[in-house]
């Protein structure tokens, strides 16, 4: 299902490249933060996180006091972003309950429901992008924990298709993902690990059209068209994706009290 994607986007790719002469500068304005709607990708199922995952949603674990799911809300309505769309499949109906309207959290909160079929994080946007709109959007994972202010996420330049941050590779993910060149991302140079925190653009997913799909080569092929742009972030994250990462994460959180 990716190969129909990834064609169309070879395509809307080569295009883009070739009206890079000063046109693209002018119908592609610079984010602003504070314009900015969110989303927060909480769908997966959390397999290597079971037996916990069994009875709970991942991002509703605790972490230092409150859930990951809870400290993205409160990190979001901190950055003045007020409108924010979760993605949910697996115990979805234990998400909703738990975030309702988002009220509390001063956010508007709109669910996007994946029901029994998980679509990937690159399906997973697509499918929310109604509810996103036209304009760039921040990307949150949600089974991450960091200190980092989302307000200093850079948005994408004018030409860019997407701004992430990168972090210190993590024990396991030792090999990285990305590399930086001043502020451009790369494929090449010292590694860094994707966070999982991103503004996007919508155009990014230009010409895709199946449901289920990754993020990552739409990255790639982003980056590989010199249209992508990037900070490292040397705070603490955590990616809370077994036990043993739930378990350092807490010990942390509870240590830097």
């Amino acid at each position: 299902m990716w190969g129909k994607c990834l064609a169309r986007l070879f395509v809307i790719r080569l295009g883009a490249k070739r009206r890079y002469n000063g046109t693209l500068g002018g119908t592609l304005q610079t984010a602003n933060i504070l314009n900015l709607k969110a989303m927060i990708l909480a769908a997966g199922r959390g397999r290597r996180l079971r037996p916990l995952t069994d009875q709970i949603p991942k991002p509703l674990l605790q972490l230092a006091g409150e859930t990951l799911l809870g400290r993205h809300l409160r990190a979001l309505s901190s950055a003045s972003i007020s409108s924010v769309v979760i993605n949910t499949a697996w115990l979805g109906w234990m998400i909703r309950h738990y975030v309702g309207d988002g009220a509390p959290y001063d956010l508007d909160v709109t669910i996007s429901d994946e029901g029994e079929t998980v679509l990937d994080t690159g399906g997973g946007i697509l499918k929310a992008m109604p509810l996103l709109g036209a304009a760039p959007f921040m990307l949150l994972n949600a089974d991450i924990w960091t200190d980092l202010d989302l307000r200093t996420i850079q948005p994408p330049g004018p030409n860019d298709l997407a701004s992430l941050v990168l972090v210190r590779n993590p024990p396991h993910h030792g090999a990285g993902d990305f590399a930086l060149d001043a502020d451009r991302v790369v494929e090449h140079g010292i590694q860094l690990t994707y966070s999982g925190m991103a503004i996007l653009r919508p155009e990014l997913f230009a010409g895709c059209t199946d449901a289920i799909f990754p993020l990552a080569p739409l990255l790639r092929q982003a980056i590989g068209d010199g249209r992508v742009c990037g900070q490292r972030y040397d705070g603490a994250w955590f990616d809370i994706g077994t036990a043993g990462r739930l378990a350092t994460a807490r010990q942390y959180a509870a240590a830097s009290k």
